[in-house]
């Protein structure tokens, strides 16, 4: 074992005969580590980018710094420096294998789409009352019965869960009640109907379509805005409809009175039923959807990394949704255990263009490391000068107050500290910031500049 390389390709057949690595993530994360240097102590490899080093330290380094032991003898440092920022996705070369782990996860997808049902809404306190109208509604759809609410209008912003409550009215009435008309469109069918019958001069099927209905749910009606011909027919089915005492339910974006130029004739008659709002979910609600997403999935979503999306991810379930459905397949090409770094690269992928990227560990030490003059590998290293120490300790105390990362996370970070390492590190700064006006001011500059930078 003359050269570094050898010692590397010895290392990695050592994770692989033992189990340590799975083959797929041996080829997805180790494989693209470049050997540079290796003094007896620090092991330095090169990487393309700084969330494939993420993954790399925060999952693989302790077994490799177990291997290097192993065939060394004496413990090693895992020092990985990055040689662009840019996210690229890692290339796969097995196809099979690839052919394979996508036919895989297209199966597991398969089993995790739910029918939308109350039983799968998740209730919380953003929405629990627009629920409350809704079971009602399917409730009291039925012969001779006369609807309490009547039309039900709720809104929200986009991704809420409005379209998940108008299928569970459809889902329940059509099994309690099948014997009903229901129609349940958007309100973008209902105006290709219209269009279409009007081109074919059929505009009679299209009444006896809409206005035959015992219950009729429209969603989206705000699409109706600015098309007269669409409201106008709309109108007379939905007057039609009301006076023969038949179920109306419309979900839209926003409330009727902000509507505008909706016609006041279809605003005072939404007005006149009972309007039921849902906002962003709470925290407990967005917990509960990521654990229940995971489990329909067959993910097992660690507490730390479910309690970390569910404070960063805050719009929208749609949001929460498809970020559970990205880390799975993450995970699955990995093959390695979920992490917060992880998290992180998929919370960026999943925000769109008006919400702040998260603040990632590696813009932190980065950030820091420009502040103090000294390298990230410096950080993340065991060398022990003064102005690296100081550097260091302010970057870890940094990660905390930002991230809020368990602190045995946060050591992975590290080069893989101890827990008491990082606890002593906060407590030191924190201390520090009480006795020297200069280091608080200088620490809150810090993370005032990384935040502000996040809002970018």
């Amino acid at each position: 074992m003359n050269s570094f390389g050898e010692v590397f390709e010895k290392v990695k057949k050592y994770c692989l005969e033992n189990n340590k690595i799975p083959a797929i993530g041996m080829k997805t994360w180790i494989d693209p580590l470049k050997p540079v240097s290796f003094d007896g102590t620090d092991a330095v490899f090169k990487i393309q980018t700084g969330f494939q080093r993420g993954i790399v330290m925060s999952t693989y380094s302790t077994i490799l710094k177990e291997a290097f032991m192993s065939l060394l003898g004496s413990d090693v440092n895992i020092i990985i420096d990055v040689e662009a920022e840019h996210i690229t996705k890692p290339e796969i070369s097995d196809n099979t294998n690839i052919e394979q782990k996508h036919a895989e996860l297209e199966q597991t997808y398969k089993f995790a789409k739910y029918d939308y049902t109350f039983d799968t809404f998740i209730q919380g306190r953003s929405n629990e009352f627009a629920l409350a109208c809704c079971k009602s509604v399917a409730k009291n759809c039925g012969a001779n019965m006369i609807p309490d609410y009547n039309p039900l209008f709720i809104y929200g912003p986009s991704g809420m869960g409005k379209t998940h409550l108008i299928t569970a009215i459809s889902n329940e009435v059509r099994k309690t009640h099948p014997e009903l008309n229901i129609i349940y469109v958007t309100s973008e069918t209902f105006g290709n109907d219209l269009v279409s019958s009007l081109s074919d001069k059929l505009i009679s099927d299209f009444h006896d379509k809409y206005r035959t209905a015992d219950i009729l749910l429209i969603d989206d009606i705000q699409f109706f805005v600015g098309k007269e011909r669409m409201q106008e027919e709309f109108f007379h089915t939905f007057y039609q409809l009301h006076q023969e005492g038949r179920q109306i339910v419309i979900t839209s974006d926003k409330a009727p009175k902000e509507l505008q130029t909706l016609e006041k004739r279809l605003i005072t008659r939404f007005e006149g039923g009972l309007i039921a709002d849902i906002s962003a979910p709470d925290y407990e609600t967005r917990l509960a959807i990521i654990n229940r997403k995971s489990e329909l999935l067959d993910l097992k979503m660690p507490s730390e990394v479910a309690e970390f999306m569910a404070n960063r991810l805050k719009s929208n379930i749609r949001q929460l949704e498809g970020a559970v459905m990205r880390l799975k397949a993450l995970n699955h090409f990995a093959g390695s255990p979920i992490t917060i770094s992880m998290a992180q690269s998929v919370i960026r992928d999943v925000l769109t263009n008006e919400q702040p990227i998260p603040i990632t560990v590696e813009k932190i030490i980065s950030e820091v490391s420009a502040v103090y003059g000294v390298s990230p590998e410096d950080l993340r290293s065991n060398k022990r000068s003064a102005q690296i120490s100081i550097a260091r300790k302010v970057a870890i105390y940094v990660v905390r107050e930002i991230t809020q990362m368990p602190l045995a996370t946060i050591g992975t970070e590290f080069g893989g500290r101890d827990h008491s390492t990082i606890v002593y590190s906060v407590t030191s700064i924190t201390e520090a910031m009480k006795k020297d006006a200069n280091l608080k001011t200088l620490v809150n500059d810090i993370i005032k500049n990384i935040k502000s930078k996040g809002k970018q």
